[in-house]
């Protein structure tokens, strides 16, 4: 494991990352207990490392995800993330139960839904202000505040580590229902660059996806062929293929890569 040693021989922050390459890891995966952040936390498992699976309150479902990963000293953590003395708490409870933290995978969001639609033609001024507290509490600042204490936790420990956010299609597109949505998502991929620059001497590299339509298990009754049809391949994305992704660029081989944001989705937007 690499659980220290992460500064090269010359001291080059940069080189301790890419002589880590092919070690196990410890992995937090914020929002796992279903979807995108169980895809991902089961494609880290697979490749040997061991994660720490976030729920926020549906325990069942993070249980459910944590016997999903193959190997073993994984371990279950919880926490709101919208409350920043929660998001502390998450990562010293993932600290504490794999013995340190290596890679962070930013995907806790408060993803759009019937619930929170929020049209600003319709919706009220009371509603308005809620959904929008709610969606940038958890979606950027609850990511932000994780950042922040695992990327201190790296520091302390001088060694190389990797972060990689979840973003959203929508942060380019445009998110008309769901304002506060694309909005927090963009500001997370921007949050993303910053975070790059400033991580990058500490031998931390930072990047971010950014997925368009995804089937999930709670997506998958939405797509029909209009949906399909905003992809030239005919199809939309898959839980799998945003996981292959995140593997990558959480690889000591794409440290090169930080603060770059990769589109995920089928050529269906392009910027």
């Amino acid at each position: 494991m690499n659980s220290g040693g992460g500064m090269g021989t010359d001291g080059d922050p940069g080189e301790g990352v890419r002589s880590a390459a092919g070690q196990a890891r410890r992995v937090l995966v914020t929002g796992a207990s279903r979807g995108i952040g169980r895809a991902i936390a089961v494609a880290f498992a697979a490749r040997g490392d061991r994660v720490a699976v976030h729920y926020g309150s549906d325990q069942a479902e993070g249980q459910a995800t944590l016997q999903a990963l193959t190997g073993d000293g994984h371990a279950l953590v919880s926490g709101d993330l919208g409350d920043p003395a929660a998001a502390k708490a998450v990562v010293d409870a993932a600290v504490e139960g794999l013995g340190a933290v290596d890679v962070l995978v930013n995907n806790a969001a408060i993803a759009p839904g019937d619930g929170n639609r929020h049209d600003i033609a319709t919706i009220g001024y009371e509603d308005w202000q809620h959904i929008w507290r709610r969606m940038v509490d958890v979606d950027l600042l609850g990511a932000a505040n994780v950042t922040y204490c695992v990327a201190h936790h790296l520091i302390e420990r001088r060694a190389p580590g990797s972060i990689v956010n979840v973003g959203s299609r929508g942060a380019y597109r445009g998110e008309p229902s769901f304002p506060a949505y694309g909005a927090a998502k963009a500001a997370l991929q921007a949050f993303g660059q910053s975070m790059a620059i400033a991580l990058a001497p500490h031998g931390i590299a930072v990047t971010s996806v950014a997925p368009g339509f995804i089937a999930t298990e709670r997506q998958q009754p939405k797509v029909d062929d209009a949906m399909r049809a905003q992809s030239p391949f005919g199809r939309v994305g898959t839980p799998e293929e945003v996981a292959a992704a995140v593997l990558h660029l959480s690889s000591p081989e794409a440290a090169w890569s930080s603060g770059a944001v990769l589109d995920l989705n089928g050529a269906s937007y392009l910027r």
